[in-house]
């Protein structure tokens, strides 16, 4: 199929009561959406893996589920930087984002250096795409060196005090898969954690108690 084909065939998956339920959840994307849920999207995706031209095509269709297929078929190695920038500005709700960014920016040789990038940027899903490259390098960038997550941790703490919920939830979520890499870098953000809990804004003092709920636990669970 090419991406016509494959937005003609996901018009006819579409769900308008999963659409509504999937703006209450905060996907208010000004492209079209269809309403179809994650396993599906999934599924085709592997159906078209590894194919760079067609998710290319996908993502300029405007339609919100074919830019996350496009995320679920892309060839990590064909990604460019200016792919990443067009992509990561185009992004205008959490899911677009996560998709990007969990699943195939972060399999990129140029992820570590977009996390840092990002991070430092005032666009709010801009902003949320560095600190979710971060979580889904902890998760899926096995032969990374602590050093690498070391170094995002001092950026996690500088940037706790952004309040908008979907940087702070992203801040969160680096902090805490960061933690669960390794017993090493659980320690490092468990101080990082305590670190940002004494910054004092709401944001902070939310990222860190909620961080600090489950990393502690986590530690707990290893020495016990």
């Amino acid at each position: 199929m090419n991406a016509a084909e494959l937005v003609a065939h996901l018009r006819t998956l579409g769900n308008p009561a999963d659409a509504a339920g999937q703006r209450r959840f905060g996907i208010n994307t000004k492209d079209e959406l269809l309403g179809i849920r994650a396993p599906v999207l999934r599924e085709l995706g592997r159906q078209h893996r590894r194919n760079h031209e067609l998710a290319l095509d996908l993502w300029e269709t405007r339609v919100h589920e074919a830019r996350v297929l496009a995320s679920l078929v892309d060839d990590p190695r064909a990604v460019t930087r200016s792919q990443m920038e067009q992509w990561a500005r185009e992004c205008d709700n959490w899911a677009a984002a996560d998709a990007c960014c969990c699943v195939l920016f972060d399999r990129t040789g140029f992820a570590i250096e977009k996390a840092h990038a990002w991070s430092r940027r005032k666009a709010e899903y801009v902003k949320r795409c560095g600190f979710v490259l971060m979580a889904g390098l902890a998760v899926h960038r096995k032969e990374l060196p602590d050093r690498v997550f070391l170094d995002f941790l001092p950026v996690i703490r500088r940037e706790a005090g952004d309040g908008r919920n979907f940087v702070k939830k992203a801040v969160n979520w680096a902090l805490r898969q960061i933690g669960k890499r390794n017993p090493r870098l659980c320690g490092a953000a468990i101080a990082e954690a305590e670190r940002i809990r004494k910054l004092g804004s709401p944001s902070a003092r939310w990222i860190a108690a909620d961080a600090l709920r489950e990393l502690n636990r986590r530690r707990a669970r290893r020495d016990g």
